[in-house]
């Protein structure tokens, strides 16, 4: 499920449905808010545009792409604000257009990099196919949050896989982003995909433990959906506390997200 082909293959999939959803959009549905503050559908777009052209440059010019993020070194929410805005001032048109440039060319230089090649990244580096299913995970989170936007059922496939293995692999940022110890006990997740699969992972015996739906579990870990709004379980007190902290990025977490119809109140 991991394999980095199959990474690639899910990522530009991914990439293309969501193209599709947005390429005929109204100008008055551009600018619809979206469950993240402040944020319409452009800027979900425009923050996809430049996810793919920070990637591509990762991966084909790491020297260029260390110059451009200076700024996010510095501060990363900040830094990556500074340069959402040339892509946020863009025509849609042109948005679109170099979205799909970017994101064509930055799924090539994945595919054609070793899984286990350590790629430049904003708050280190990380592995080629790690940093696949994290651009995965851009997608899936801020194509939920244009859906949410537009009234529009999301269609979800077993490609969330690779998304609830980076949401279990990055754990212990839910406690470093707050300032906390990262608990020494191991977790057991055990996910079923919209397939019906079964996903495990981590260790079988695990005192604190966490299952159910891995699209629930995924909306979880990108913070789209209030856990109470979900249908995952935890065993273990430690399991319980991180189902209500639990992010796969390194920025500052924020709110807790609203439950579900309560973000245009």
């Amino acid at each position: 499920m991991t394999a980095m082909q199959d990474v690639c293959v899910d990522l530009a999939a991914e990439g293309s449905e969501l193209a599709r959803l947005v390429a005929g959009l109204s100008p008055g549905q551009w600018s619809e808010p979206t469950p993240a503050a402040g944020w319409t559908v452009r800027h979900q777009v425009a923050h996809l545009a430049l996810v793919a052209r920070l990637i591509d440059l990762a991966v084909c010019e790491p020297a260029a792409f260390t110059a451009e993020t200076a700024p996010v070194r510095d501060d990363l929410d900040a830094g990556l604000t500074t340069l959402l805005a040339a892509h946020l001032a863009e025509p849609v048109p042109e948005l679109l257009r170099h979205w799909a440039e970017w994101r064509a060319a930055a799924e090539k230089g994945l595919a054609a990099t070793p899984r286990r090649e350590e790629v430049p990244w904003l708050a280190g580096p990380l592995p080629a196919s790690v940093l696949a299913a994290g651009a995965l995970t851009e997608l899936f989170a801020h194509g939920q949050d244009i859906r949410d936007a537009l009234g529009v059922p999301a269609d979800l496939t077993d490609r969330i896989g690779h998304i609830a293995y980076l949401g279990t692999r990055t754990r212990d940022l839910a406690y470093q982003v707050r300032g906390l110890e990262p608990p020494a006990e191991p977790f057991r997740f055990e996910l079923t995909g919209p397939s019906g699969v079964a996903w495990a992972f981590g260790p079988e015996d695990a005192e604190q433990r966490i299952s159910g739906p891995a699209a629930d579990f995924c909306l979880l870990v990108t913070r789209r959906r209030h856990r109470d709004d979900l249908a995952l379980t935890a065993v273990g007190a430690v399991a319980d506390h991180w189902l209500g902290i639990a992010q796969t990025y390194a920025g500052r977490p924020g709110p807790p997200p609203r439950r579900i119809g309560q973000y245009r109140v």
